[in-house]
């Protein structure tokens, strides 16, 4: 069954349609900067941009299971709520698997696939320690974001993606903190979100934009794309990681305004 997932729309209904899905552990506020430079740009045509909250991620419902078809219907439903068509899908790792599923079940939707760093094949679990953090914090009555984030840096050692966790962060109540992920869900269907996606083939035209410095698309991944994917070509932004669109957001808005034009 789907879920209603929020989402935020900037731009002008009409323009060029871009539907955006965050990664693992992030929401549609990490996108927010692309959003208002792709939907109220200095020099190019505006586009009507849908930054979406996934199932268990942000403002978006907590439920009991998630898969990449689940995810791919709630967007699907989504699409089909606000009457787009023809629209760029862009996402970024999980919600690059859950746009290559969305793909595969309604082509006719799309005019361009964009997946940013994630590739269609199973991935290692190098994420255990984010949610052994995660679900060890003490989120009791009274405890503080600042308790909160010493708790969280101990066992995640890269500041960045603390400073991302964080984000998650909220405040229930006046002294009740929670977390907007969803993290038991996550936790139980890590498998699941790290799985590869289906075999079917893919002949809408796609962008796969690589980090450089990432290891989450290697070379030797791009014949197996390629081959699931025969309309598509690889984009590498050399110094960048796996958040790509965060390190480079000028090359990412460059390749999306570039897809959106195409016929």
């Amino acid at each position: 069954m789907t879920v209603d997932l929020h989402y935020r729309r900037m731009g002008p209904e009409g323009a060029p349609a871009v539907v955006v899905l965050h990664g693992l552990f992030g929401t549609s506020d990490n996108w927010g900067s692309i959003g208002r430079e792709l939907s109220e740009p200095a020099d190019a045509p505006a586009m009507d941009v849908v930054l979406v909250d996934l199932r268990d991620h942000g403002r978006s419902p907590h439920t009991e299971t998630t898969s990449y078809e689940l995810m791919a219907a709630d967007v699907h439903a989504l699409v089909e709520r606000l009457g787009l068509g023809r629209i760029v899908l862009v996402g970024h790792s999980m919600g690059g698997k859950a746009a290559m599923v969305f793909a595969q079940h309604w082509p006719e939707l799309l005019r361009h696939l964009v997946v940013i760093d994630i590739s269609p094949k199973e991935h290692a679990n190098n994420h255990g320690h984010i949610i052994e953090a995660l679900l060890t914090a003490d989120l009791s009555p009274g405890r503080t974001r600042r308790e909160v984030e010493a708790h969280i840096a101990e066992r995640v050692k890269e500041p960045g993606v603390v400073q991302f966790l964080m984000k998650n962060l909220y405040w229930r109540t006046e002294e009740q903190l929670a977390w907007r992920v969803n993290v038991p869900l996550l936790a139980r269907e890590l498998d699941a979100i790290l799985a590869s996606i289906g075999p079917a083939t893919v002949k809408v035209p796609t962008l796969f934009i690589r980090g450089g410095q990432s290891d989450y698309i290697l070379r030797e991944d791009i014949p197996a794309i390629k081959e699931q994917f025969p309309n598509s070509r690889v984009e590498t932004i050399p110094y960048a990681g796996h958040w790509v669109h965060a390190q480079a957001p000028d090359e990412v808005i460059g390749m999306i305004r570039a897809a959106a034009q195409q016929p």
